[in-house]
C-alpha cells in the first residue's frame, strides 16, 4: 500500500515563483508532499492560474473586505484549509502578517522562505540592503514560522557570492535560483519528518553538506533520500 503523502497548502499573494518550483518537485512520485491547495488573499494573483494549469485546487479568501480584522480573515482562511485536509502550509510570497494565534496553531507545520541569510536582513528590500551593507555573501533561508517576522528556526539556507558588478536585479536573480532549490528540499524534509521543530529548534535527520556553501548540494532533487553526501575527509599525508 502506497504511503500517504502530507497534504500541503501553498499560500500566495502574487505570481508564486517558488510555487512553480514546488509544483515541479511534487511531480516526482517519491516526493513526500502533495500540493492539495493553493490559496491566495488576492483574486488576481497570477499563481492561481499556474496552480490551475497544474491541476491543483485553488481558493481565494480576499483579505481586503476584512479590513483590520485579521482574526476574522484567518478564520475564513482556516475554514478553507480544514476543508482541504491540510497538514502543512508553505508560504510563497504571501504578503500578510499572520496573528500569533494562527501561527501558534500551525507551529512546526508552517514554512516560509526569505531572501536573505537570516538573521541578516529580515523584512523587505533585502537585496538592496545587502548591496548597501557591502556583504560578500547573500542568499536565502527556509524556516518554520513563528510569531516574530522572519525569526523562525532555520531549516535550510543557501549562499551566493555578491559580485562587484551586481545591481539589485542581478543579485535577486542569483538568490532566486537558490530559493527554487532549497524550498522543495525543506518542504520534503518537513513532510517526511526529517525536519522537526523540537523545543524551539529544528532537528534535521538528513546528511549535512559539510564544507559547502549550500545545503542541499548542487544536483539534489529535493528529496530527503537523495541528499548528496558530504565529501570524504582526506587522510593525513594523502
Amino acid at each position: 500500500m502506497a504511503e500517504l503523502k502530507r497534504r500541503v497548502a501553498v499560500l500566495i499573494s502574487g505570481r508564486g515563483s517558488n510555487l512553480g518550483a514546488l509544483i515541479e518537485a511534487a511531480r516526482h512520485p517519491d516526493y513526500p508532499a502533495e500540493l492539495a491547495l493553493v490559496l491566495s488573499n488576492r483574486a488576481d494573483a497570477a499563481g492561481l492560474e499556474r496552480a490551475g494549469a497544474a491541476g491543483i485546487p485553488t481558493a481565494v479568501v480576499e483579505s481586503r473586505p476584512f479590513g483590520k480584522d485579521r482574526a476574522a480573515f484567518e478564520a475564513a482562511m482556516q475554514a478553507r484549509l480544514d476543508e482541504a485536509g491540510i497538514g502543512l502550509i508553505a508560504l510563497a510570497g504571501f504578503m500578510r502578517v499572520l496573528t500569533e494565534g494562527f501561527v501558534s496553531a500551525w507551529s512546526g507545520r508552517m514554512l516560509n522562505i526569505h531572501p536573505s541569510i537570516l538573521p541578516a536582513f529580515p523584512g523587505l528590500d533585502t537585496h538592496a540592503r545587502a548591496l548597501a551593507a557591502g556583504v560578500r555573501l547573500h542568499g536565502c533561508t527556509v524556516h518554520f514560522v513563528t510569531p516574530g517576522v522572519d525569526e523562525g528556526p532555520v531549516i535550510a539556507q543557501a549562499a551566493v557570492p555578491v559580485l562587484p558588478e551586481d545591481d539589485e536585479s542581478a543579485l535577486a536573480a542569483r538568490v532566486l535560483a537558490q530559493e527554487h532549490r532549497i524550498y522543495p528540499a525543506a518542504l520534503a524534509w518537513a513532510a517526511s519528518g526529517a525536519a522537526r521543530l523540537v523545543d524551539g529548534r529544528v532537528v534535521l535527520n538528513v546528511p549535512m553538506a559539510g564544507g559547502a556553501f549550500a545545503n542541499p548540494l548542487p544536483g539534489h532533487s529535493g528529496l530527503p533520500t537523495e541528499m548528496v553526501p558530504s565529501p570524504p575527509v582526506p587522510r593525513a599525508g594523502s
